[in-house]
């Protein structure tokens, strides 16, 4: 009995019990970590639902006013370097846009969610308009 008795202390109490409370330590912090929302608020939202907010690209016009702020969610597709910044291509179910922003750090097939500005490009060719529809990220 006091062989066990010392066991236990010695375990608890003892040298040998620190590699074991920094392991339960570890465990606990992690698991309350994993509790919370860390993810920072960049573009990066993979599964990440806004709700209502959310606009389908499918819905984005071409004559839509210059100021609109929407949200879209969906999947880089294509991406273009700029001069001091980027373009990816974004789709989801209903469509696809072409996004302009300063982050570079966005993979094709990443799930995302972006904030910006609607913007029209007016491209007059041989009296046809191919202008385009595109976010600026805001």
């Amino acid at each position: 009995m006091q062989q066990i008795r010392n066991l236990l202390f010695s375990f608890w109490y003892g040298r040998s019990a620190v590699p074991y409370r920094l392991g339960l330590t570890f465990f606990l912090i992690a698991g309350l970590c994993s509790c919370g929302n860390l993810t920072s608020p960049s573009l990066r939202g993979a599964g990440l639902k806004i709700g209502t907010n959310v606009t389908p690209i499918g819905e984005i016009k071409a004559k839509q006013d210059n100021q609109a702020i929407v949200y879209i969610q969906g999947q880089v597709e294509k991406q273009a370097p700029l001069i001091k910044q980027w373009a990816y291509k974004i789709k989801d179910s209903t469509g696809k846009i072409w996004v302009v922003t300063n982050q570079k750090n966005l993979g094709e097939g990443s799930q995302v969610v972006i904030k910006g500005k609607v913007r029209y490009r007016s491209i007059p060719l041989a009296g046809k308009e191919l202008g385009e529809v595109y976010l600026e990220e805001e």
